[in-house]
């Protein structure tokens, strides 16, 4: 069985690093990626997805991201089941990063 995802897109929220009861560094971005086909108006669709960092990779991303920079990342689905007061289930997916890559060239002599 497998379980990966690769995803490029835009940051769309930055993260903030947070900590575990355990003390393990983790964040959460954001990530905008256009859709492969266009709507019956021409543009392109786009999805949202929650992107949880953990320890080292979370801090890079907190120093390096800004809002609307490009980045890639190769990670897996972590799926939640939840049901609620009135017996209806619903589903749940983020994205768990294992590697981010960063697009976007800054111009570094301003």
């Amino acid at each position: 069985m497998l379980n990966q995802c690769v995803l490029v897109g835009k940051v769309k929220q930055l993260p903030v690093i947070k900590q575990t009861a355990n003390g393990n560094n983790y964040a959460q971005l954001v990530l905008e990626v256009d859709r492969n086909f266009r709507n019956s108006d021409g543009t392109l669709s786009t999805d949202l997805f929650q992107v949880t960092l953990w320890k080292g990779i979370a801090e890079m991303c907190m120093d390096v991201c800004k809002i609307d920079d490009i980045i890639a990342l190769k990670g897996r689905l972590q799926a939640y089941v939840y049901e609620s007061d009135k017996n209806k289930t619903y589903y749940n997916a983020e994205v768990i990063a294992e590697k981010v890559s960063f697009l976007t060239a800054r111009c570094e002599n301003q």
